[in-house]
């Protein structure tokens, strides 16, 4: 299977929880899909059919804290000058809040689109990934081929949630999917399993309904730190 590889970084970054409005805005740990597809569109320069997209990642960051920010809230009224309707603006109230946010982030991006490599060496847009602020710079971008291998190791990547009982590891998160933008922005959402811990496919749990077998194969990235006889293995999602 031959993919783009992108490799991105950044100084700081934050993936809100969109249920969370004020008093604090925590951070996903990972990507959402639905910031993948906005930063796939942004380097192309146009929101692109998400049908037969793919991707994977490898995702990490140093350190997490807390930021203090600040909403000013302005409000509108009217008056009178010289028997003239006018309305002026006047701002209101300050509300600081918490923000998560995370320090150093590194990402690696895999998708099955080879084609775009010369968009995302010219991209049409500031590459950023999350907030408009949080800037990034693609340190690298190749076309590679992924092989395939018996054995693989998988960490700090999202996991379809369907592999929760064979991974046994992480912890399953409700995250964005996909943002429909021909339907007024609707939002689907997803189940997925983030797994920052690592774990060899040795230690997948076996269970004999799920029909596991022992000589699966897993696409992995030859290009990565070999790690026990093993190389990163890669779990690819699509948008809808």
């Amino acid at each position: 299977m031959q993919v783009l590889k992108i490799v991105a970084e950044g100084l700081t970054t934050s993936f809100r929880y969109p249920h969370f409005m004020h008093g604090i805005h925590p951070t996903f740990e990972m990507p959402p899909p639905a910031t993948i597809y906005g930063h796939i569109c942004s380097a192309l320069g146009h929101w692109v059919e998400p049908e037969g997209i793919e991707f994977a990642y490898h995702f990490t960051y140093q350190a997490a804290f807390n930021d203090l920010e600040h909403i000013h809230l302005v409000e509108a009224s009217t008056g009178k000058i010289k028997g003239t309707s006018f309305e002026k603006v006047m701002e209101g109230q300050i509300n600081p809040f918490k923000r998560a946010q995370l320090f150093k982030p590194r990402l690696i991006l895999y998708i099955n689109k080879p084609e775009w490599k010369e968009m995302f060496l010219h991209p049409k847009y500031t590459v950023v990934l999350g907030r408009s602020q949080d800037l990034f710079t693609y340190s690298k971008i190749s076309v590679i081929e992924l092989s395939k291998a018996n054995r693989a190791y998988f960490e700090y990547t999202l996991v379809p949630y369907d592999k929760v009982l064979q991974v046994g590891q992480g912890y399953a998160v409700l995250m964005p999917k996909y943002l429909d933008y021909k339907n007024n922005r609707f939002p689907v959402f997803e189940r997925y399993l983030i797994l920052k811990r690592r774990v060899f496919s040795d230690d997948f749990i076996r269970f004999e309904n799920l029909h596991i077998e022992s000589d699966t194969e897993y696409l992995i990235d030859m290009e990565s730190p070999e790690i026990n006889g093993a190389r990163l293995g890669l779990f690819f999602h699509k948008f809808i």
